[in-house]
């Protein structure tokens, strides 16, 4: 293999090595490749027109940050054999396998009983099978069932090379400065007491400022009100798109699209149904959005106009929400819609929704953020810090918002 095929050069963290050519052949699986075809923030592009970077791309960077903790922690005489070094990097590179376009809409909308941690094991079983065992260290590690837990929490934790790499590409490409995080100086602080990980005392400025940025990148970016309307606008058009085809009617869609939109799929189809899987795979943004722009010439009125309001950027408007919605102004709502568009009272109610935004920064049922001080003693990021405390890292602010089509 030429060199020149090992190297990937990446905007955010520059040269990326993969390490050997087992990992190369997974890279290049159609599942792996198929991320190249899912934006990794869904419909942020909305707010951020620079927020177009590829799940691909994010889990490669994951990967390499990967490479770096595991150097920097044999460095400190860790044990990390060859094996497990290749199993914990291929477990980040694939921890996202199981993504659907648009992040969880489809979760909302076209699958029932089945999340995509679900889906993303699934898939690397089946590479596996593929590969004749040779990913069997990846999902243990995946799955937390390896001997060494600290491998399982580089992939999943609190400050594991997952978040690591999402703060500092969404903050890269979406220009939010406020999300840039220094994963170097972390990752060097890394080391493992008790079959933990820890950080070294002196790291714990940078962990603070890790812990922050995470909480406004997920008010700034992930939770921006334009970009949740958005979300809440396409989940809608899928739900009647889907509720359409239950009623046998025809409408035009991907292959892939078409078999989710006229299916019935739930945890048990992926399961027990290899097709499904295999029609999960080729499941991309360009199929949603294809579809979306053909149902604006849909003869149903309700398919119609959510399509062409999401094709133009007519989003959903957004207002806060001291209370929920009363039974009468749902009603009144429903009618307004109703009798403006010639549609039914059950119609009009894919035209607005009610919906709760929250987010915490730190969960004490999570494996917690240690710091390792010089006599050996531990203790929790709560504890330690001298800025943030456990009430202020668990809070969870609660938004309540009314998403609404605008009538013209």
């Amino acid at each position: 293999m030429a060199n020149k095929r090992k190297i990937i050069n990446d905007p955010v963290f520059g040269f990326i090595s993969i390490p050997n050519e087992f990992i190369y052949d997974v890279l290049q699986h159609p599942y792996v490749q198929r991320l190249n075809r899912i934006r990794q923030l869904g419909l942020s592009y909305v707010v951020y027109p620079g927020a177009q970077h590829s799940r691909f791309l994010h889990s490669i960077g994951a990967m390499h940050l990967m490479s770096d903790a595991i150097a920097s922690l044999r460095q400190k005489g860790v044990d990390i054999t060859p094996a497990e070094a290749d199993g914990a990097m291929i477990a980040i590179l694939l921890h996202d396998l199981g993504h659907a376009p648009f992040s969880h809409v489809m979760e909302h909308t076209l699958i029932d009983g089945i999340t995509h941690e679900e889906v993303s094991l699934i898939m690397m079983q089946e590479i596996n099978r593929e590969m004749n065992g040779a990913l069997d260290t990846a999902i243990a590690i995946f799955r937390n069932t390896y001997s060494k837990h600290f491998l399982h929490q580089l992939i999943s934790s609190q400050l594991d090379m997952d978040r690591m790499d999402y703060l500092c590409r969404d903050s890269f490409f979406t220009g939010v400065t406020e999300g840039s995080v220094a994963s170097a100086r972390i990752i060097k602080m890394l080391n493992v007491v008790d079959d933990r990980l820890v950080i070294e005392a002196k790291g714990i400025y940078s962990v603070e400022k890790f812990l922050v940025a995470r909480r406004l990148m997920y008010w700034q970016v992930y939770l921006h009100k334009t970009s949740v309307a958005a979300e809440q606008l396409l989940i809608k058009i899928l739900a009647r798109a889907k509720q359409l085809a239950n009623d046998g009617v025809d409408l035009f869609c991907a292959p892939a699209l078409h078999y989710f939109l006229y299916q019935h799929l739930t945890g048990e189809t992926f399961a027990q149904d290899s097709f499904a899987l295999q029609q999960y795979a080729l499941l991309d943004d360009a199929d949603i959005l294809s579809a979306i722009k053909a149902w604006q010439a849909h003869p149903d009125t309700t398919l119609r106009l959510l399509a062409e309001a999401f094709v133009n950027r007519r989003l959903f408007k957004g207002r806060l929400l001291s209370e929920p919605l009363s039974i009468q102004e749902r009603e009144e709502l429903k009618l307004q819609y109703a009798e403006r568009f010639g549609i039914s009272k059950s119609e009009a109610e894919y035209f607005f929704v009610e919906h709760v935004s929250t987010s915490n920064t730190y969960s004490e049922k999570d494996d917690s953020i240690d710091i390792l001080y010089n006599d050996g003693t531990v203790r929790n990021i709560a504890d330690a810090s001298e800025m943030l405390n456990l009430q202020t890292l668990t809070y969870k602010p609660r938004k309540l918002y009314l998403f609404y089509y605008l009538m013209q």
